[in-house]
């Protein structure tokens, strides 16, 4: 009797739900050392949800070296309660039952041994955990002879303590190979088996040909399985195939929808067990930002939708998405166009081609681009020739190069001998004898072949289970039809609760009925694929083996970095401005010193000394001033940075207030007290009393303190940062740099300012006026207010136009504080040289401290000495205008002589060539005498002028 069992999918028929469904079963406690996996739920749901849904199954998983001792997968039932009650975890050596034997398996307890159980040969394909010191005992068949140890034991790391051993035929060579007897020598084994045929699909040509590998695999399983005596006895496994686009077991995701496929299960994992790999790796390198390029096909979309899901959970953002149908130009340059950096390629061999050759027209490759692709491709499937690109191998070989592959783990990394009594290199071994040498080269199936090769053993397990269930119901395997719910549910249940050791790894299925297994990561360096990685998705546990390879220092960015970097003052700058000002404010502590020492000099006494110290003060703070106007966060924590701020307000406003308002003050009071014109004439000057330029001082630094106090408490200037736009450093192409500058300001920033400014504009405005005005006043009272006007003429100039040009330059940190710095500095500079070098000059040239000091002893009224001096000045100046008038009349009386000598030398020329008669010539010569008398008359006055003025100013020059 003939009947067909689908290998990828060999039951249809759904199992019959019953009605009347509860609402489901409480959310189950997780063992001990291990937990529960959740098929199809996020982490976020099952935290907080309580009650499953009906049918719906669970995994109970453990921790490395622990078993699970009980079911492994649990259903929830119509009635409410789980179909099994939840396993443990226990610390223990898995074993299997001997093939043609048994096995024994002991515990020493007390002293004695206790027997645990012993397993026949008639549940070939099961695994049992054996708790830690205990011993297995083996023995064999008659007929049958043991080769390996007959006993051993499970130490503390859950290893046996040496290799599992097999029965072999007493006619068989124990040298030989360690393959079974063929079933026609064994004996109780006559006459002809009942077949049972399995339909498969293998895709022996098209863009992975991937059954050109696969059915030799699938082939070699079919003739091992029959050739064992303790499986399917009375039965024979046939396969039925057919040349298919599709592969032996399709790892789309689709196919893990219970609700579409019931009763489906694969030795292939899903496409969607990349993707936690895909996104520990993400995690691994700080990639929050991907991109992906997809071929239009159910399995690469489904994929991608897992991936998306998976990526959002992460905190991983998905910035690009495109896909191509059978052209993947358009779709690379829309990545290439959104700076794609990290991208994942999901589309079949024949396609990576196409797509990696526009990726090599578009430069989309290189130390700035990771790829991460599938994993099943051909080893040299970039070197194939192929005539749908116009790429050589050479630019495809460097398109190609760095990128990243996942691939499922489908051998054993232990090479232990599972099942089938192979291991897997033994397998590989055997597999590669039977190819051509060159196939594995040619094709992609290579890699997948344990997998097709376990799936046989799969079923053949499964069914060898089954035989017994149904021989409780009077029923055999090939009374199978697709109505029968019997068959089909105790071949569910065996096939669901399956696991074994395979030639790839250990075989056990999730609720899904998909294949749960490690994740191989590779990476293409120079042609070559490396292995860099395994992922256990089951406990989240990554085997990192450092062979990962760049062509930087590391992994590149997700995407183009953007590193802030702070514009900090120019230290050459800030160093030679401050020495500049620490020598200014040097020379001003002179000023102070020389006139606090020499205030009793009538000379300084008179140029009011309490002023002069003010503004050398305030030139001092000025100065100082400087130093926190030009520290940022080079040297000053971002804590103490609002307390510079107010540093730097405080000083350069009680400098300004002091040194500016003392000079303001000066004129103030002179224009105050000569502020009429007749008085400026006749010299009138009313009485200074000090305590007046000690108020006006004091009201205009209270003003000044009073508008900062405000200001400080209403709106306390903060650190901000303002940023510029983006810049391309020349050491990186692949950074930008946002420069950002630090600066002082609060709420109301301008607004403080334009009370500030415009209180000063109009203090220095003023000052130049006062400074004007007075200029040709003489006061006796404040003998310097002249070298005072002009400090304010520079003060002012310099004042008015840094305020605006450092607001201009406010962005450019080094322009700003340079100009406002060297503002400062000039000033003071200029305001101590001409209030101060003058002084110092006169008391050092006339030695007037000297007369002060021998006259100091003396009493006297002050206002006296102070009239003596005026009055002395006052005829300096007389005699000055007198020395004027004189050289005038000089000049004068060299002009009158000049004409008096042209006079008579005309004069003789007359007389010598005159002949007139004597009368005439009496006339004349009496005429001549009479002019020649007046000429001498008016040049005796004037030469009486001239002696009495030169007598005059001998006189005064005298006195």
């Amino acid at each position: 009797m003939n009947f067909l069992l689908l290998l990828a999918m060999f039951l249809r028929a759904g199992v019959v739900r019953g009605k009347g469904r509860q609402e489901g079963c409480k959310k189950p406690t997780p063992p001990v050392m291990g937990g529960l996996r959740f098929p199809s739920m996020k982490k976020s749901v099952v935290l907080n949800i309580s009650v499953l849904p009906v049918d719906y199954e669970l995994e109970v998983v453990c921790r490395p070296g622990w078993a699970v001792v009980g079911a492994h997968v649990l259903k929830c039932l119509p009635d409410g309660n789980w179909s099994h009650s939840v396993s443990r975890c226990v610390r223990s050596c898995f074993h299997t039952p001997l093939a043609n034997g048994n096995v024994e398996l002991n515990h020493p307890t007390a002293g004695r041994r206790k027997v645990l159980r012993v397993h026949s040969e008639s549940r070939l394909g099961a695994s049992w955990p054996a708790p830690i010191g205990s011993q297995a005992s083996f023995s064999c068949k008659v007929g049958f002879k043991l080769r390996g140890p007959r006993i051993l034991g499970c130490s503390r790391t859950g290893l046996w303590n040496d290799t599992w051993p097999v029965c072999q035929p007493l006619e068989e060579k124990i040298r030989g190979s360690h393959q079974p007897t063929s079933r026609t020598s064994l004996p109780g084994v006559d006459g002809e088996r009942t077949k049972l045929y399995i339909g498969g699909l293998f895709p022996m040509s098209g863009g992975w040909p991937g059954g050109q590998v696969c059915l030799p695999a699938v082939e070699m399983a079919l003739e091992d399985v029959n050739k064992r005596p303790d499986i399917l006895q009375g039965y024979k496994l046939v396969l039925e195939n057919n040349d298919s686009k599709l592969s032996y077991g399709s790892s789309s995701p689709a196919l893990s929808n219970r609700g579409r496929f019931p009763t489906f299960f694969r030795t292939h994992p899903s496409a969607t067990l990349h993707n936690p790999t895909r996104v520990r790796l993400f995690r691994k390198w700080g990639w929050t930002r991907i991109a992906t390029i997809q071929q239009t096909a159910e399995v690469f979309t489904s994929t991608l939708d897992d991936l998306e899901q998976q990526v959002r959970a992460a905190g991983i953002e998905i910035s690009v998405r495109q896909s191509f149908l059978s052209n993947p130009a358009i779709a690379v340059k829309n990545l290439k166009r959104q700076d794609a950096r990290i991208i994942v390629g999901l589309f079949y061999e024949t396609e990576a081609r196409k797509v990696f050759c526009e990726v090599y027209n578009e430069h989309l490759y290189g130390k700035k681009y990771v790829w991460f692709i599938i994993g099943w491709y051909a080893d040299n499937w970039f070197l194939k020739p192929d005539a749908s690109i116009n790429c050589t191998a050479e630019q495809m070989a460097e398109a190609v190069d760095r990128q990243i592959t996942t691939e499922i783990l489908m051998k054993d990394l232990s090479n232990t001998r599972g099942v089938s009594n192979y291991t897997s290199q033994e397998f590989m071994d055997r597999l590669v004898a039977k190819l051509d040498e060159q196939r594995q080269e040619e094709t992609g199936g290579f890699q997948e072949a344990p997998l097709a090769y376990d799936a046989i053993w799969a079923l053949a397990l499964a069914l060898n289970q089954t035989v017994s269930r149904l021989a409780k119901h009077n029923l055999r395997l090939e009374a199978f039809n697709y109505s029968s719910k019997i068959i089909t549910d105790e071949i569910y249940r065996a096939l669901n609760s399956s696991h074994f050791d395979g030639v790839s790894g250990h075989v056990v299925f999730d609720a899904s009925g998909a294949r749960m297994a490690w994740t191989l990561i590779e990476q293409l360096q120079n042609r070559k694929y490396v292995k860099i990685g395994y992922f256990d998705s089951t406990h989240n546990n990554l085997s990192w083996l450092g062979t990962d390879l760049w062509d930087g220092d590391s992994p590149p960015p997700d995407r183009t970095k953007v590193l802030p970097q702070f514009r900090y003052l120019s230290q050459s700058l800030f160093v030679s401005i401050s020495i500049l000002a620490a020598l200014g404010v040097t020379f001003a502590s002179a000023c102070l010193a020389f006139n606090t020492l020499n205030r009793h000099v009538r000379y300084i006494e008179h140029s009011q000394p309490l002023l002069n110290s003010l503004t050398a003060f305030g030139c001092i703070l000025s100065l100082i001033s400087i130093v926190p106007l030009g520290l940022d966060g080079l040297h000053v924590p971002v804590a103490a940075f609002p307390a510079i701020c107010q540093l730097r307000v405080w000083l350069l406003g009680l400098g300004f207030s002091l040194g500016y308002g003392s000079m303001f003050t000066k004129v103030w009071w002179v224009h105050t007290l000569c502020g009429k014109k007749d008085d400026k004439k006749e010299g009138k000057q009313q009485i200074l009393e000090p305590w007046k330029l000690k108020a006006t001082v004091g009201g205009l630094l209270a003003i000044d303190f009073l508008l900062l106090l405000l200001w400080q408490i209403l709106d306390p200037l903060k650190r901000t940062v303002e940023a510029f736009t983006q810049e391309k450093p020349d050491r990186d192409e692949d950074i930008l740099i946002i420069p950002q500058l630090e600066h002082c300001s609060s709420r109301k920033h301008i607004t403080w300012l334009g009370i500030l400014f415009a209180y000063k504009g109009l203090l220095l405005l003023l000052g130049i006026f006062l400074a004007y005005e007075t200029k040709g006043v003489a006061s006796d009272k404040i003998n310097d207010h002249r070298a005072v006007g002009m400090a304010i003429y520079n003060v002012a100039v310099l004042c008015m136009i840094t305020a605006p040009v450092t607001l201009i330059l406010s962005k450019q940190h080094d322009a700003s504080f340079a100009f406002a710095a060297l503002a400062i500095v000039c000033s003071s500079y200029i305001t101590l040289v001409v209030l101060f070098v003058p002084k110092m000059r006169r008391l050092i040239m006339r030695g007037e401290w000297q007369a002060e000091g021998d006259v100091g002893g003396q009493s006297g009224p002050p206002l006296a000495v102070s009239r003596d001096d005026e009055s002395c000045r006052q005829l300096e100046r007389e005699n000055q205008q007198l020395e004027r008038l004189v050289a005038d009349k000089e000049e004068r009386v060299r002009e009158l002589r000049k004409q008096l000598a042209d006079r008579q030398e005309v004069r003789a020329r007359r007389v010598v060539g005159a002949s007139a008669p004597t009368g005439s010539g009496s006339r004349g010569e009496s005429g001549g005498k009479e002019g020649s008398g007046d000429m001498g008359t008016e040049g005796r006055r004037s030469a009486g002028y001239y002696d009495a003025l030169s007598t005059k100013r001998v006189q005064l020059i005298y006195n």
